[in-house]
């Protein structure tokens, strides 16, 4: 037996999974309250304990951890453009695991960046320009910056003929210069900066958060949770060695708080009458919805998608729904529990945070008549061919309808320009595995990608 911990400390939960890489299969789970308020540590010893109960006495030969807690990775970003550059930048930050608290466009004026200092990121990445393009705009934010003196980190990452000048305004303070994400235009290089936010993340973020203790525990990997998830994806997808993937897919994880949706696939335009407008999508794309979520953010599904479809899809009056709805933000740690008001109200809510994260996520086509006739142009990524979902959430784990609220992540002709899968198979992740088998993946990527493809639940086929 050769058995690893894996530890994913999320906001709410420490997660806990141990695993015999010899034998393939998971030989226990647990989890306990992540204690950020008062050490961290607290949470993990209840949690090694709870696992132990289950287990027995294991000596662990390797360990490894990611984490979301004390709010994860909060990034604030500035660009020239939102449509461009600020729209790199984003990319550039979910996909390296961070949550976007702020993003700016165009000059920071001095309310911007009063706004900043009370925000005090975890990491402020500062964009702006093509190579060789506009300096003007990223050299007045690093000068705004420079006046507020800030303690976090700043990653450079715009137009280089800029970088220096920025570089030399900020000293003092904390400055990593990474390549442009944007250094020409449609042309995202978004990769290094990725590579940029995770170190530091390793290097100084995990001390902040009160984590430090915890990486004397550690064989190595310490990374931000989306990270880690996104990864075990890839691995799904793709697959690694001679054990194949499942294919492209698409996988939303409902929270509390927020709505994360991944994709793994190219997502261009299927027909050559398609024209394709803005920047390119990356293949292994992360998007988070910090306003949709079952608790913490329930007003910001109503806000989305109305009182009215809630109500369709729970069968309640609105009174009802408007007063479990009040209840819930007053209460966010209840469960529905076999109430069956609270289980039809958590279904609808379930499907319409899918439904608006997955729409969000995907990409739009559109029709237009050019002097060939009549054409279409593409914008964001066509997920309409994926063939896999992956779904995971208190909501989607403990109900008896996973398949039918994971179907609202599917094409709709009431949304006809939505790029949202047909059709698709469906798989649960009910023992929350990803993040864990994505860490595992490091060193012993076959391995974690014949757990997953042997936990995961499959759902059935659905349109």
């Amino acid at each position: 037996m050769k058995p690893v911990l894996l530890i994913d400390f999320g906001s709410t939960y420490t997660k806990l999974t141990a695993v015999d890489v010899d034998a393939e299969e998971i030989l226990g789970t647990a989890a306990s309250y992540t204690t950020v308020q008062t050490d961290i540590n607290d949470g993990l010893g209840e949690g090694l304990k709870l696992l132990k109960e289950k287990t027995g006495e294991i000596d662990y030969v390797e360990c490894y951890a990611c984490s979301s807690a004390a709010g994860g990775l909060r990034m604030v970003t500035s660009g020239l453009v939102p449509e461009l550059t600020g729209e790199a930048a984003k990319l550039a930050s979910f996909g390296a695991g961070a949550k976007v608290v702020g993003i700016y466009a165009f000059e920071l004026t001095e309310d911007d960046v009063e706004e900043i200092r009370q925000t005090n990121p975890d990491i402020f990445l500062l964009v702006g320009g093509t190579d060789g393009g506009n300096t003007e705009c990223i050299i007045h934010n690093a000068r705004m910056l420079s006046t507020i003196k800030p303690d976090f980190p700043i990653v450079i990452a715009g137009n280089r003929s800029a970088a220096k000048e920025c570089e030399r305004i900020l000293e003092g303070c904390d400055v990593y210069v990474c390549p442009n994400v944007m250094p020409k235009f449609g042309v995202l290089q978004i990769e290094p900066t990725q590579k940029q936010i995770r170190d530091i993340f390793l290097n100084r973020i995990i001390l902040a958060k009160g984590l430090s203790k915890v990486t004397e525990l550690l064989s190595d990997i310490m990374m931000p949770t989306p990270s880690a998830v996104l990864r075990a994806m890839e691995l799904l997808a793709e697959g690694s060695g001679d054990e194949a993937g499942i294919g492209d897919l698409v996988a939303v994880d409902v929270g509390g708080a927020t709505t994360d949706v991944y994709s793994i696939a190219d997502g261009m335009p299927e027909q050559m009458t398609t024209m394709y407008k803005g920047l390119p999508e990356p293949y292994a794309k992360r998007t988070v919805e910090g306003d949709i979520g079952m608790r913490y953010s329930i007003q910001g599904i109503v806000d989305a998608v109305g009182i009215g479809r809630i109500c369709a899809l729970s069968g309640l009056a609105e009174d009802k729904v408007i007063s479990l709805i009040d209840y819930l933000r007053k209460n966010t740690d209840k469960v529905p529990d076999g109430d069956a008001e609270l289980i039809a109200l958590d279904y609808a809510l379930a499907s319409c945070a899918i439904e608006e994260a997955v729409t969000r996520h995907a990409g739009t086509i559109s029709e237009t008549f050019s002097i060939m006739g009549k054409t279409y142009v593409q914008e964001g990524k066509n997920l309409t061919h994926v063939k896999q979902v992956v779904v995971t959430g208190g909501s989607l784990i403990h109900t008896e309808k996973t398949a039918e609220i994971a179907s609202h992540a599917f094409y709709s002709p009431a949304n006809p320009t939505s790029l949202r899968p047909k059709a698709a198979d469906v798989w649960v992740d009910r023992t929350y595995i990803l993040a864990a088998m994505g860490l595992l993946s490091h060193n012993y990527p076959e391995t974690a990608l014949r757990i997953m493809k042997k936990e995961l639940e499959y759902h059935g086929y659905s349109e």
